[in-house]
């Protein structure tokens, strides 16, 4: 069972951007944290930004606060993320995800989220 799909994905110069989108699939699903977290070859997932129910609310790294934008669409079940100013060091294996949980004490930790999608790959060149 297919629980999220993302895109948008793509290969970029340093300083470029890009728009990563999420779909969930709304069976069974009654979410409140969604996030995007990436992974790095050899490095561990780690959280990018997340983004209470009904959007009022989010949460950056500080890696990538005042460069990356994070939004939601509770009515369409999506998930965006627009990533600006783009790093080398951004290069990563991007993931939404959807929690049961509320993000205010939870969404740096990535086993409280259930939900997950396969990936979408964002490669920066310098």
């Amino acid at each position: 069972q297919v629980q999220a799909v993302e895109s948008g994905g793509g290969s970029v110069q340093t300083g470029g951007s890009l728009r990563l989108s999420c779909i969930f699939s709304t069976y069974g699903m009654n979410t409140y944290c969604r996030a995007w977290f990436r992974q790095a070859p050899g490095k561990a997932r780690e959280v990018v930004a997340a983004i209470e129910r009904g959007g009022t609310t989010t949460y950056y790294s500080t890696s990538v606060e005042y460069r990356f934008t994070i939004s939601r669409d509770d009515r369409n079940n999506t998930l965006a993320l627009q990533m600006n100013n783009l790093k080398p060091e951004d290069g990563a294996m991007y993931y939404c995800a959807a929690s049961v949980h509320k993000c205010w004490n939870t969404w740096t930790r990535s086993e409280t989220f259930s939900y997950w999608g396969q990936g979408t790959q964002v490669i920066v060149s310098s």
